[in-house]
């Protein structure tokens, strides 16, 4: 069953940043003020940015550039890239790190609803596993911590992208519940797209094919869970998978936290 992400006190008074074409663009703080810590401090809204992949409508340059964006940290694959590149965004250098995703190969060979949240729990349990998701997600760290603003994105930034932005929340002290109900805001934001996505399925395979990729199209609290499960049993807790599995460093890690807690 998918949670869904539960509204905090004050969300109808804190609005969004939005863009029409990129329905899961998002500062990583939150908004407003910034999502609380457990020792009583703010994230500081305005240094890191999450997103989907970049189809910018005209209207959103603008927007993206009012940012004053200093990189951009793409963690699709090559072909991904080809099929989708992101447009030049100015003053923002274009960074590729290569994250492991949803391996699109196996999700056409789907034929129950089952396999397909195993397929989804294997990637995220990869995310902790496998080097090159450890490598490029190390990397990705590393390159935040140059400071901001700068904005980190994959496809459907629900994964990826889900999965860095919960790092970055856990280094800052936000809470686990918080932290689960940021990641599932993927499924209020990405609505009205995926609803389109399912529609095509309809047309091609019918209602069964909606309760199969269902689980690939989601953000679903389980699969957030899987990684961090993973991380128990490979690491014993997120600070050592953030200095052995990602070769994160004491000083990388202090100025992430520098960087995402408001003053």
């Amino acid at each position: 069953m998918i949670e869904r992400p539960v509204p905090t006190p004050g969300d109808e008074e804190r609005e969004l940043l939005r863009l029409a074409s990129v329905d899961n663009f998002r500062d990583v703080a939150g908004s407003g003020q910034g999502y609380a810590t457990r020792d009583g401090g703010r994230v500081r809204p305005g240094v890191f940015f999450r997103s989907n992949d970049l189809r910018l409508a005209e209207e959103d340059h603008a927007a993206i550039n009012d940012i004053g964006l200093r990189a951009i940290l793409d963690l699709r694959s090559d072909v991904e890239i080809a099929i989708h590149p992101d447009p030049p965004v100015p003053g923002a250098e274009a960074l590729h790190f290569d994250a492991i995703g949803i391996p699109m190969e196996q999700v056409a060979g789907l034929a129950t609803r089952e396999a397909a949240a195993d397929l989804m729990n294997e990637v995220y349990r990869a995310f902790v596993t496998h080097p090159k998701s450890r490598t490029a997600f190390g990397a990705v760290l590393r390159q935040l911590a140059t400071g901001g603003p700068q904005l980190f994105h994959c496809s459907a930034g629900k994964d990826r992208t889900g999965w860095v932005a919960a790092l970055l929340l856990h280094i800052a002290g936000v809470d686990d519940p918080t932290i689960e109900s940021d990641y599932l805001l993927t499924n209020a934001l990405t609505a009205a797209s995926r609803a389109r996505t399912e529609a095509e399925i309809v047309a091609h395979l019918g209602e069964d094919g909606v309760a199969v990729y269902e689980p690939v199209f989601v953000a679903d609290v389980a699969y957030l869970r899987t990684a961090l499960a993973a991380i128990k049993t490979e690491y014993g807790d997120r600070a050592s998978y953030l200095r052995e599995g990602l070769g994160l460093d004491d000083s990388v890690i202090a100025r992430l936290r520098e960087l995402l807690l408001a003053d």
